[in-house]
């Protein structure tokens, strides 16, 4: 009987699990949402909306969190910057305590593709002006954010809990509310994503082996996170240096256009029942 409730739990195939971590790799660090796109995926793919589903759609995404300490490794570890490392730590602290108070709920809006076709629409219309309301930046290096402003930034990451708004997008938008440069938000949000992500990813770990320990005791279903995080961290590593070239050169105006024609897409695809 045993053996035949952890098979139930294996609810992701390998092939599913590669597409999307692919796509996580891609979206992770694009201001696009993540989240959203694994949610819009997992349904197109008819993938069970169960413990499973909503443990991967937060684990993976620590394969591309590493990808971050690779490419920025010489930026990350001088063991002596404990200014940086404490910035990082007051700004995680905002997503931590709502992130907390607030999982169920989260989890519960993981499962709509209603939430975030809505949510790409509307950070669309914000992306696509996003250059002209913050023009002034004053900010060019990492050692002048205060703490205050790190703080600020966190707070501003929090509104990523919503699936569709994306972590990225919301952290570098505050980075720049804040007077920093574009590079420098971009940057400041690929670092303040790994205490995040870290965090949540263990926290949802914890969570299952308390309360689903079943879905850890498929050894297909740790192959599929396995796999699934190298292949994010592979994808992710051309996603950032795409990311920071592009956006040196154009700003955020493309990722706009996209999210709001994507944003209509879904709510098409929605409206006649292809995705629920």
């Amino acid at each position: 009987m045993f053996t035949a409730f952890l098979l139930k739990q294996v609810t992701m195939t390998i092939t599913e699990a590669i597409i999307i971590a692919i796509v996580e790799g891609i979206t992770e660090f694009l201001p696009i949402s993540s989240t959203g796109h694994m949610i819009i995926a997992e349904s197109l793919l008819k993938v069970p909306k169960d413990d499973f589903t909503k443990l991967f759609t937060v684990a993976i995404q620590l394969g591309a969190i590493i990808s971050v300490l690779v490419l920025y490794w010489k930026r990350f570890f001088p063991l002596n910057r404990w200014n940086f490392y404490f910035k990082l730590l007051i700004a995680v602290i905002p997503a931590l305590a709502l992130g907390a108070l607030f999982s169920d709920k989260i989890d519960e809006l993981l499962e709509s593709p209603l939430t975030v076709a809505i949510t790409m629409l509307a950070g669309g219309f914000v992306l696509l002006f996003i250059d002209q309301l913050f023009k002034t930046h004053s900010i060019q290096e990492e050692k002048e954010i205060s703490f205050k402003r790190a703080f600020l930034i966190g707070c501003w990451q929090c509104v990523a809990m919503i699936p569709g708004v994306s972590r990225s997008a919301a952290s570098i938008i505050g980075g720049m509310q804040q007077k920093l440069t574009r590079n420098l938000a971009a940057e400041f949000s690929f670092f303040l994503a790994i205490p995040t992500m870290a965090a949540a990813t263990g926290y949802k770990l914890l969570k299952a082996f308390k309360e689903t320990p079943a879905v850890l005791q498929s050894s297909d279903n740790i192959t599929a996170l396995v796999v699934g995080n190298i292949v994010a961290f592979i994808v992710a590593m051309l996603a950032i240096k795409f990311f920071i070239g592009y956006l040196q050169k154009h700003g955020f105006r493309l990722f706009g256009w996209y999210r709001i024609i994507m944003g209509i897409i879904l709510l098409i695809l929605i409206q006649f029942g292809i995705l629920a």
